[in-house]
């Protein structure tokens, strides 16, 4: 396109305006234009078309026109020649590197699609294995449910409920048709649509049949607990009966004289052995505990202090335990009762009238079987007789009857010779018995037996005493072995006994010396 085809158009275009072009200035960007080889026919139209824009004047400015366009152009030029062009070289090198980014555009797009393949694959299985989760929670859910319905069904066949039987029943095949829908759903790939709504409805299934579980564990521990219980009660009952049962027959027993073996009924004097005396020291050592039974609660139902009366037979000892002071009440009797037992019938008037050992085992085979009060009633003035009214009022205070019965005519009668027919003058009389027989019997040995005692502060030897309270080897083996936290003998309470050879051990309380002070 020339440049009057350039002007033409700028007129076409532009309608109202009036473009002055110096002739020179035309020949100038033709010449330079066209001695630019590197500038198209295009290129020229677009630089003649600014330059055309950069100076519209009116026809009366045309003088003054022409030199600012010829300065415009020049300012163009001039600009031209500082940028310099683009070579050859470098519109290769950016055609190149245009073509690598499509390249790359391209690569991206393929990578970009190849990812967005991969994360719906990704997602596919997260949804398959949600769905797998979905399945299995809901068949965990549906197996606890069955195995709260046949905890339910076993439940109600004990006690027989035929509702529960029947619902219960029903329950567990329902689940069991659940269990096998959930399979052939497996088998068939059909998996529920929304899992995250399975997987929280399982659990809450799960839960409410655990729930269900322990309710019915709950209630058959309460039925096994009432069951219990009444098996306490019947044997608590029971347990009384028998023991009212053997107070019974231990009071017959002791009434007739017969608690001993009744074998022995047939002892005779050439078969005796301490295993004898031994077994009827047993029996008396019981029945004088018995009396102290009595004693003691006749002591507090008159309202004596128990302590106090413990103190007053044995001084400063230490007890290990409260009920430990029953032990000083036997050792008084012990004393009382078996004082002169060494002596034959309990006295030294008739130490001089030495009897034979057959004297003395016939007087105790005579008494054997029979009651005391009658042996006294037929014979008032007989040996045994006289003991049982000295052991009496030796052993039973006056200000201890007084105390116990509120007068003295239980020993006013016992000082005549009679025993009223009371229970405690009729325990006594069987303690005295006891001890009378166990004296005759210790006589009817060759040599006789003889008894013996420990003395209080003694060390504690296994071969001739016994203690009655073990507490005392349980607190001295919590200290240092020594000879001064050993306990000791504080007092004997059951008296032993020598058969010839054959040693019988005395019962004694032990205790430390220092701690000698009363609890």
């Amino acid at each position: 396109m020339s440049v009057k085809q350039l002007g033409g158009k700028a007129q076409r275009d532009f309608p109202g305006k009036v473009f002055f072009i110096d002739q020179g200035l035309k020949q100038s960007l033709v010449c330079h234009f066209s001695s630019d080889s590197l500038y198209n026919e295009t290129s020229l139209q677009v630089l003649f078309i600014i330059t055309l824009f950069m100076e519209t004047v009116k026809p009366l400015d045309v003088a003054s026109g022409k030199g600012k366009l010829r300065r415009a152009f020049v300012k163009v030029i001039n600009v031209k020649k500082l940028t310099g062009v683009v070579p050859e070289g470098d519109k290769a090198e950016r055609v190149k590197k245009s073509q690598e980014k499509v390249k790359l555009d391209k690569d991206l797009v393929k990578n970009a699609a190849n990812l967005s393949q991969s994360f719906d694959k990704l997602e596919e299985e997260y949804e398959k294995r949600l769905a797998m989760e979905a399945l299995l929670a809901k068949l965990f859910a549906t197996v606890s449910s069955i195995k709260s319905s046949y905890a339910q069904l076993q439940y109600a066949q004990s006690p027989y409920d035929p509702a529960g039987i029947q619902k219960s029943d029903s329950l567990v095949v329902s689940e069991l048709k659940t269990l096998s829908e959930l399979k052939q759903s497996f088998l068939k790939n059909q998996f529920d649509p929304n899992p995250d709504r399975t997987l929280v409805l399982a659990e809450i299934q799960e839960l409410r049949s655990l729930l269900k579980t322990y309710e019915i564990v709950g209630k058959k521990l309460e039925c096994q607990l009432k069951l219990k219980d009444s098996e306490m009660i019947f044997l608590k009952e029971k347990f009384e009966e028998s023991m009212n049962q053997n107070k019974l027959m231990e009071k017959r027993l002791n009434q007739s004289g017969q608690l001993c073996n009744p074998l022995d009924l047939n002892l005779h004097l050439s078969a005796l052995n301490p295993t004898h005396f031994a077994t009827y020291l047993h029996h008396t050592v019981k029945s004088i505990r018995g009396f102290v039974k009595m004693m003691v609660e006749q002591m507090k139902f008159a309202g004596w202090d128990i302590d106090m009366a413990a103190d007053a037979i044995q001084h400063e000892v230490v007890y290990y335990k409260q009920e430990h002071k029953c032990f000083a009440f036997d050792n008084f009797l012990c004393k009382v009762m078996f004082d002169a037992f060494h002596l034959p019938c309990f006295s030294s008037e008739s130490s001089s009238h030495k009897k034979s050992r057959e004297t003395f085992f016939e007087r105790f085979t005579e008494l054997r079987s029979m009651k005391a009060r009658e042996y006294i009633a037929s014979r008032p003035k007989s040996r045994f007789s006289r003991f049982c009214r000295a052991k009496y009022l030796q052993l039973v205070h006056p200000k201890m009857e007084q105390a116990f019965f509120g007068h003295l005519h239980l020993r006013n009668q016992v000082s005549a010779g009679e025993f009223p027919e009371t229970s405690f003058c009729t325990a006594f009389l069987e303690m005295a018995k006891r001890v009378w027989l166990l004296h005759c019997l210790a006589f009817s040995f060759d040599p006789e037996a003889s008894i013996f005692q420990v003395s209080e502060g003694c060390r504690f030897s296994e071969v001739y005493m016994k203690s009655v309270a073990e507490e005392a080897f349980l607190s001295s083996g919590k200290e240092e072995s020594s000879p001064e936290s050993e306990p000791r003998v504080a007092f004997t309470v059951v008296p032993g006994f020598r058969i010839g050879k054959t040693s019988i051990q005395c019962e004694v309380y032990l205790s430390r010396s220092s701690q000698r002070r009363p609890i």
